[in-house]
């Protein structure tokens, strides 16, 4: 009996940060993406400055208007600060979790993540289906965790990492599930007889975040980069109120049950997946009218940012391996023998299943060679290339979908067993 990943966490995530350098003003780990109080020296929900940001909070239904803004922290001191370990619970507990600070950090991120994922493999260092950046795209039953962060990172930071890691290998890992039943369902809150559903921890913060002004993009520090005249700063307001709608309808793609079956994951790739285009559908308009609104100098204050970002990060190392996530390694490789082993597929099986595998390859070529260019882009342009990304993906998950839909149906119940079987074998 697997027990539930909330009790496991606290020892298997014991590795996790609880929080980055606080010290200096209370500038925790990531980009200084305002998301935390004491990020910012303005707050948009009264119209007040002084040293508290977005303490107020993104609850749901507050809207961004146009307050004091005043300089943001350090880019490189926040972006590169020191994380300590602590227990998972912990982490989850923190001020530095809860308010956005922690989850800024896209190497916190990962660990968070990365940590998550493994809760259920004792002992296990990594899994199959790793990102090249050290992170996963299946959390249990959860695909693509923290998404919208991943999405403002790369538009506005110019960090691609956590976005350019999620690729084919994602849908090999839909298809090839890592999670048992008993392991995947220990992701989901318990329901106890007579009481209400309980808060999964940590799947349930994972998913995203629609509250205070961790969902919202970075708009002090963008508000002191470009010094927006009134005009521009309504905009600005709108761009920060619909990035908030955005991470809300990401967060409705959260799972709340779990899917057993190939079918079933990348059904839930494909919603997750075509809320993040919603979410990007919210804020590319805004960001456009905000950007177009700017003049050359405010235009490059704004687009400096990112290369501000860049240079304060130590090598080029988190790039490179952006880049190199595009590559499928061996450990992605369609596993034909095994398939052939543990299911006999008879002639119509194998021929179904050789469209399955022909698909998937065509899919892989396809998302390898419209990986993340390598040209210096806006943050307009860098949200264009979101979405084409994120096309490319929903269309390769469909196509895929559809092949292996028609494979499964050939299946009995044994063969399905066995086919769902393969994955989790993968990881010790």
């Amino acid at each position: 009996m697997v027990r539930p990943v909330i009790g496991i966490a606290a020892m298997a995530l014991a590795c996790m940060l609880a929080g980055a350098a606080m010290a200096k003003g209370g500038h925790g780990g990531g980009h200084g993406g305002g998301h935390g109080g004491g990020h910012h020296g303005g707050g948009h929900f009264r119209g007040h400055g002084g040293g508290h940001g977005h303490a107020g909070g993104h609850h749901r239904g507050m809207r961004f208007t146009s307050g004091v803004r005043r300089g943001g922290p350090n880019f490189g001191q926040i972006r590169n600060a020191a994380i300590r370990p602590a227990s998972f619970r912990n982490a989850l507990n923190t001020s530095a979790f809860r308010n956005g600070r922690l989850i800024s950090n896209p190497a916190a991120r990962t660990q968070i993540v990365a940590a998550a994922a493994l809760a259920g493999w004792s002992g296990a260092s990594s899994g199959w289906w790793q990102h090249a950046g050290g992170g996963y795209g299946w959390v249990g039953p959860l695909f693509w965790p923290f998404a919208y962060n991943d999405l403002y990172d790369y538009t506005i930071w110019g960090d691609g990492l956590g976005f350019w890691g999620y690729g084919y290998p994602d849908i090999y890992a839909g298809i090839f599930g890592p999670y048992g039943y008993d392991r995947l369902s220990a992701y989901l809150p318990q329901q106890p007889q007579g009481r209400r559903r309980a808060r999964s921890a940590p799947l349930d913060q994972l998913c995203g975040s629609d509250r205070r002004a961790i969902a919202g993009l970075p708009i002090d520090q963008i508000a002191s980069a470009v010094q927006p005249t009134d005009a521009q700063g309504a905009a600005l307001d709108a761009l920060g109120n619909a990035s908030v709608d955005a991470a809300a309808l990401i967060r409705t793609s959260c799972p709340t049950q779990a899917a057993a079956t190939a079918p079933g994951r990348l059904a839930a790739m494909q919603q997750r997946i075509e809320a993040m285009q919603k979410a990007v559908e919210l804020v590319q308009p805004a960001l456009d009218q905000f950007y177009g609104s700017l003049n050359d100098e405010q235009k490059a204050r704004f687009n400096a940012l990112a290369e501000d970002q860049r240079r304060a990060t130590a090598s080029n190392n988190a790039r490179e391996a952006s880049v190199q996530s595009c590559n499928v390694t061996a450990a992605f490789d369609w596993p034909g023998a095994v398939i052939d082993e543990r299911l006999r597929p008879s002639d119509t099986q194998r021929a179904a299943l050789q469209v399955l595998q022909d698909t998937s390859g065509k899919v892989s070529a396809s998302l390898k060679a419209g990986c993340e260019p390598n040209d210096v882009m806006t943050p307009p342009a860098r949200m264009a290339t979101i979405r084409k990304r994120l096309d490319a993906m929903l269309d390769g998950i469909k196509s895929v979908r559809a092949a292996l839909d028609d494979f499964y149906a050939t299946l009995n119940d044994e063969q399905k067993a066995q086919f769902e079987a393969i994955g989790p074998r993968r990881t010790s």
